[in-house]
């Protein structure tokens, strides 16, 4: 990895950045899961879980635009000088496609309930506002639109994932530190 000082980057992510990461790691993990169980079967737990989808992709949404700030505000460590450019340019467009995903994945869910005439209740009487008019066919549409976004989700955090160990354990360098909280 490049020094710091020679490329005017820094050699690790904010205390903020890394935090936000790791906590937003696991936020977006738990989203998957419960989005998985929602839609895979009706179970006793069926409400239980769109009660905590709903609030949850709303944080999500909003977290992932102080990220976006904070990442365009104080940048990314860079890359190790001898990451071959095909990888370096995976990296770039995996971490841009997660932030757009971070993004897109709550504000098609909301326009989706909307579009649907349902409400989206952050808690108790707490609602957001329809952000679309009632469709049946854009409901669908987006339904099947944040269906799609959620297994290329899954797809990009695996690979994600895929990618962080595979610096951590194979090639050793110092893209893994520059995120780690130790």
């Amino acid at each position: 990895m490049t020094t710091a000082a020679a490329s005017g980057t820094p050699a690790r992510f904010s205390l903020l950045q890394r935090l936000l990461h790791w906590l937003m790691a696991a936020m977006v993990l738990a989203m998957l899961f419960i989005g998985v169980a929602m839609v895979s079967t009706l179970q006793p737990g069926f409400l239980l879980l769109i009660e905590i989808h709903k609030p949850l992709g709303l944080c999500i949404l909003l977290l992932a635009l102080l990220r976006l700030g904070l990442r365009l505000r104080l940048g990314a460590p860079a890359l190790p000088a001898d990451l071959p450019l095909w990888q370096r340019a995976a990296a770039t467009a995996s971490h841009w496609l997660l932030y757009g995903l971070m993004l897109a994945m709550p504000l098609v869910g909301w326009g989706m309930l909307s579009a649907g005439g349902y409400p989206v209740t952050l808690y108790g009487p707490l609602q957001l506002p329809a952000i679309l008019p009632h469709s049946d066919a854009l409901y669908a549409v987006l339904r099947s639109a944040h269906t799609w976004l959620g297994l290329l989700f899954f797809a990009v955090v695996l690979g994600h994932l895929g990618a962080a160990l595979h610096h951590a354990w194979v090639r050793r360098d110092a893209v893994f530190r520059a995120m780690s909280l130790w």
